[in-house]
């Protein structure tokens, strides 16, 4: 089965960090794109961060940039993305996804260049 899933969600504290990991299975993003999203209830997904094929390029929203990092570990077919300092606008679901292409740009973590989405984990920050 093609799967990519996500762990690490849950219940956070404000003001603490966040490690979300997503391992793929049945498929392999060595060469690809990756990326995290996150949608918060009642609004549209939106773009948290990417990374290029090899891992040598990272990308982040620049309203998160401070406090998000991004790596990937193709050994193990996993990569991961860190949020350090949350608050409850922290809280979403958090999805990750392949892209078809190698290298990152808005049309590879596009609805057009996204081939594979994971289901996502919820995390929510309490006050």
């Amino acid at each position: 089965q093609v799967q990519l899933v996500e762990s690490g969600g849950g219940l956070v504290q404000a003001g603490e960090s966040l490690r979300l990991s997503c391992a793929a299975s049945g498929l392999s993003f060595g060469d690809y794109a990756m990326g995290w999203f996150r949608q918060a209830s009642g609004k549209e997904r939106e773009f948290v961060a990417g990374i290029n094929w090899s891992g040598s390029a990272t990308y982040y929203s620049p309203s998160l940039k401070s406090r998000t990092s991004i790596s990937r570990d193709t050994s193990k077919n996993q990569f991961s993305l860190q949020l350090s300092s949350v608050t409850p606008e922290d809280t979403a679901v958090y999805y990750c996804a392949r892209s078809g292409l190698p290298y990152y740009s808005d049309y590879a973590m596009s609805r057009y260049g996204v081939d594979y989405w994971g289901q996502g984990t919820q995390v929510t920050v309490s006050s």
